[in-house]
């Protein structure tokens, strides 16, 4: 992929930004379960082609049942996540006061090298359950999953441009993916000392939510909803409280 392609692909995060975020986290929720479905019935293929990237036969396989394991978790997190994390604050006027959580907007992701089905359902799963739409980098040396899952996704009820994955190489690219002005947020999951004080400068520019996510994605305690949390904005809401009349008293 060249600095075009991200581009284009960013381009078309941002147009189904609104009706992904727009969409009831209980519909987000069924979508992401309905992927989870799909992988499973192309379980074979993504063992084979996890095999012919370096895996043995018991890896591939621990490998894609975990990463359908995975879609599941978050899929059930997509209508909890909101009520864990809003609140209703005390103030001293005669006011509501609300902080909910919104998604961030559109994510660029470097996607894991080493893991290249596991490690990228695992960074892309907590981003979409919380509204978000991304543009994904995936692994330069085992792309073939990535380009099955691609196809997953453009098969499924995922609406086009919630996910975009490209394949390339980080070095050309993670500048394009820091400093692109309309990518609200990124997420590095690789440990390139020069990338990551790179991607750190470049973010600066326009403020960009910045995550190095360099983490062991086959235990489950990397799965959890404060990844999620990580790509939502707070709002913070008033409202008057009215006085309401019962039996003719104030």
């Amino acid at each position: 992929s060249s600095r075009k392609d991200l581009r284009n692909a960013v381009t078309a995060a941002r147009s189904a930004f609104g009706g992904w975020s727009g969409k009831s986290a209980y519909n987000r929720s069924q979508i992401i379960y309905r992927i989870a479905e799909m992988l499973e019935g192309r379980k074979a293929q993504l063992k084979e082609e996890l095999i012919q990237q370096g895996s043995t036969a018991k890896q591939a396989d621990t490998e894609v049942v975990q990463a359908i394991d995975r879609l599941i978790y978050y899929a059930g997190w997509c209508d909890k996540y909101s009520q864990i994390f809003s609140s209703v604050n005390p103030v001293a006027s005669s006011h509501f006061n609300f902080s909910v959580p919104e998604p961030t907007g559109v994510v660029s992701i470097i996607a894991p090298e080493d893991s290249s089905l596991l490690g990228l359902v695992s960074v892309i799963a907590p981003v979409i359950a919380g509204g978000n739409t991304c543009v994904v980098l995936a692994s330069e040396t085992k792309p073939l999953c990535a380009i099955t899952f691609s196809e997953i996704l453009a098969t499924s009820d995922l609406p086009g441009g919630v996910v975009n994955i490209l394949t390339g190489t980080s070095n050309e690219l993670h500048s394009h993916f820091s400093s692109h002005m309309d990518v609200n947020a990124i997420i590095y999951c690789r440990k390139n000392k020069d990338e990551i004080k790179a991607i750190g400068e470049n973010a600066s520019l326009n403020v960009k939510r910045t995550f190095y996510w360099n983490k062991d994605w086959t235990k489950d305690e990397n799965q959890n909803p404060y990844l999620i949390e990580d790509l939502q904005e707070t709002k913070t809401t008033w409202h008057p409280i009215e006085n309401i009349s019962v039996g003719g008293a104030k």
